[in-house]
């Protein structure tokens, strides 16, 4: 819907609060207050002249020929710039009409909270007159305002006031969803929190602010770091001094050619993200990790939507439901030409039924007077034949006979248009089934040629791998006996480095075993030397101090320190060596 329909709404609004008679007529002067109103508030110069050249032909009477709607269009409309204050506009038309409509004493909200609901209802409700809002867009807005009251949405509630509103009428107008969300008949809040819910809902809806709160800004000039309330619509991100909008810092104008990208903590600031443009570039800094990503995602969304040329994301999303409306009805109205037809078809079977039962009464009814006929002809022939009566009674059977026939050929003919009606029923379930068999078979054949193109790239897949697999094992295999090959050799140089590993544990034996008996002998001739000397010494008498002898480096051997001479040494090596020459000969 353009901006021109939303425009219409507001005076539609005005307009009817000046029509007191209801009968959609409104005098010339008001008219033209109206008007100069319209064109102050959209900055058009007004033209009275215009004004009263459109009215000529109705000077006297309360409403033109023509009628105010070509002169709207022509005089104000077509003349009307983008650069006006669409909310004063609003708040214009507002002010003409909610005097006479709705009195917000007895109800929860301001007359503030009134108009924004009043403005939510020209951008939810129908473009048709006189305005209404339909269920569905009822509950998308009852919803939207419980999530910013933090209520819970009571779906069965309002399934009972639907079907109620169903019962009565098809919508509500602007002052009756006023007077349902004063009189808080969905929640249990106060007059703060329904205020604060209504602005938040405005906001998203009216004014276009998808996301809105409190981070740091880096400076162009100063690179100093400041505090600023930021507001992101569509195709800009405006960043105001505190979140009441009164002082407005600065604008930056979204386009499809900027971007906006992560950046790494730094200058002590975390949570840090730059909005590229074409002209400049805004450094920022988030609360938090979460904050940080949901303002990078909504503005990558609004980037997204205006390469796309999208419109806002609520005005997108309502022309989506009137879509999927419009669908639906004409989906219904298909149905319903659909059972038109239907009906139509089954009563011109039923008239084709009752045709045949009225032929098989004319026939029951032709029988009968055949039969009475009969019956008369018979009792005229007993009374005028009288003496030949062997011939009346065989006369009396053949008609008798034939009354018989007649009767049954009857009920063969009732019991056959008993059976063509079941036929016929059983037609149409044969009908029925046929069509549905029909769609069933389309839907295998369709999937039996999906699962056929699946199994013949599974074949083809299977048969790759396949020959992966034979190449693979042709390629194990060799390596297999290469590898048993190579096994086999290792195994025979183990069992010869164990039988060598045996033959020198067996020899370090040996040489442990000689070595002990040395010592024993050494021991020995120690004690024998000992025992020498001391008589020696008691003979003689001689004590001389034991001096003592050359000591050379102490030599290290296999069998540990030696305890024996260079020449015995030599010996066991040679005895060694040829001990380990013997064995390898043997083997």
């Amino acid at each position: 819907m353009t901006n021109r329909d939303e425009l219409l709404k507001s005076i539609w609004h005005a307009f009817t609060a000046l029509d007191l008679d209801q009968r959609g007529k409104v005098s010339k002067s008001q008219l033209k207050v109206l008007s100069h109103n319209l064109c102050t508030v959209m900055k058009i110069p007004h033209d009275p002249v215009a004004l009263e050249e459109h009215f000529k032909d109705d000077d006297e009477g309360p409403l033109s020929n023509y009628g105010y709607m070509p002169y709207l269009n022509r005089f104000i409309l077509d003349k009307a710039q983008r650069d006006f204050d669409v909310m004063e506009f609003n708040k214009m038309c507002w002010t003409l009409c909610y005097k006479k409509n709705i009195c917000t004493k007895h109800l929860l909200i301001i007359d503030d909270d009134a108009f924004k609901v009043w403005c939510i209802f020209n951008f939810l409700s129908e473009h048709k007159y006189p305005l209404i809002i339909i269920s569905e867009e009822i509950e998308y807005f009852l919803q939207k305002l419980t999530e910013a009251m933090g209520s819970g949405w009571s779906m069965e509630k309002f399934a009972v006031y639907k079907q109620q509103l169903h019962g009565q009428k098809n919508g509500l107008t602007a002052w009756e969803i006023i007077e349902l969300v004063g009189t808080s008949y969905f929640w249990q809040v106060n007059r703060q929190t329904l205020s604060m819910g209504i602005k938040e809902v405005f906001q998203e809806l009216i004014l276009d602010v998808l996301k809105q709160g409190y981070m740091i800004k880096k400076g162009h000039k100063r690179k100093n770091w400041t505090e600023r309330w930021f507001v992101l619509r569509p195709n800009s991100l405006s960043y105001y001094i505190c979140e009441d909008l009164v002082e407005q810092k600065g604008e930056i104008s979204l386009d499809q050619n900027c971007c906006v990208e992560s950046l790494p903590d730094k200058e002590g600031k975390k949570c840090l993200f730059i909005i590229k443009c074409s002209d400049k570039s805004f450094e920022i800094s988030a609360s938090d990790k979460k904050k940080k990503q949901e303002w990078i995602q909504a503005i990558q969304t609004c980037i997204q939507q205006l390469r796309l040329g999208l419109l806002s994301p609520h005005r997108e999303a309502r022309l989506r439901r009137r879509e999927l409306r419009q669908r639906q009805l004409v989906e219904d109205e298909d149905l319903t030409e659909k059972m038109k037809r239907l009906q139509a078809a089954n009563e011109h079977k039923q008239k084709q039924l009752e045709a045949m039962k009225k032929k098989m009464e004319e026939a029951a009814a032709k029988a009968a007077a055949e039969e009475h006929r009969r019956n008369k002809t018979q009792s005229d022939l007993q009374d005028r034949y009288k003496l030949d009566l062997e011939r009346e009674k065989l006369v009396r059977q053949q008609m008798e006979e034939q009354v018989a026939q007649k009767s049954s050929e009857l009920e063969q003919y009732l019991q056959r248009v008993r059976e063509l009606e079941d036929m016929y029923h059983q037609l149409e379930e044969a009908l029925e089934d046929e069509r549905q068999a029909k769609q069933d078979e389309e839907a295998m054949h369709k999937l039996q040629a999906r699962l056929l193109e699946e199994e013949t790239a599974k074949r083809a897949e299977l048969e790759h791998i396949h020959l992966q697999q034979q190449r693979a094992l042709s390629q194990t295999k060799a390596e297999k006996q290469e590898l048993v090959a190579k096994q086999l050799a290792k195994e025979r140089d183990l069992q010869a480095a164990m039988m060598q590993l045996d033959q020198l544990e067996r020899e370090r034996q040996g040489a442990l075993e000689q070595y002990e008996e040395v010592s024993k002998k050494r021991e020995r001739a120690a004690n024998k030397t000992k025992t020498w000397k001391d008589k020696v010494a008691k003979h003689e008498g001689l004590v001389r101090l034991i001096q003592p002898g050359h000591k050379g480096p102490q030599r290290i051997t296999n069998w540990g320190p030696a305890s024996f001479t260079d020449t015995e040494l030599e010996l066991k090596k040679k005895s060694w060596q040829e001990q380990k020459r013997q064995n390898a000969q043997a083997q």
